[in-house]
């Protein structure tokens, strides 16, 4: 049995939780999320929790049950707190800024990196040097910041480059490493 798929899942105050057949709709303070979740999988909504269980122990359902378990949370907890992600640029001239609701990127190109966020995304830039991606939907906020660490990803031998808040880069001796 599923450890983290048998908790429970606690609805918090002021938020509301629909289920109609497979789809998910949870409305709260920050907004709302839908989505359609796996049709073997079976969810109840009782009082103020939410139960995840799965029909069987086939393989799929013991993976299944787990997973969304962790999605309904993740989902619960987007509408009432939201999800961030920080990012740290490093290099000699390497800065974000915001111009209206796009990000401007300029990381070492001939031209500047232009990221305009999507639907539910923004972006803040306390400093030059950092970026926050903020939203509702964690799948979707870890996916613009991946999107915007590709731009420039951290080179190992000066550890340059766009990474995550405390990412620890592996660094590279140079050509006179080895003699």
């Amino acid at each position: 049995m599923s450890r983290i798929g048998k908790k429970p899942i606690a609805i918090p105050e002021g938020v509301d939780v629909k289920l109609d057949g497979t789809v998910l709709t949870v409305k709260g303070p920050k907004g709302t999320l839908t989505r359609t979740l796996h049709e073997e999988v079976i969810v109840k909504v009782e009082g103020n929790e939410i139960n995840v269980e799965r029909p069987s122990d086939h393989k799929l359902h013991r993976a299944l049950h787990g997973t969304t378990r962790s999605i309904i949370a993740n989902m619960v907890e987007g509408v009432t707190n939201g999800f961030s992600k920080t990012l740290e640029l490093v290099g000699v001239g390497y800065r974000a800024t915001k111009s209206g609701s796009n990000l401007t990127l300029n990381v070492g190109y001939s031209h500047p990196v232009e990221i305009t966020p999507e639907q539910g995304i923004e972006f803040e830039v306390p400093a030059q040097t950092q970026i926050i991606v903020k939203g509702i939907d964690k799948e979707r906020v870890g996916q613009i910041a991946s999107e915007i660490r590709a731009v420039r990803r951290p080179e190992p031998y000066k550890g340059k480059g766009i990474r995550y808040q405390g990412e620890r880069v592996r660094r590279k001796e140079g050509k006179t490493g080895k003699k």
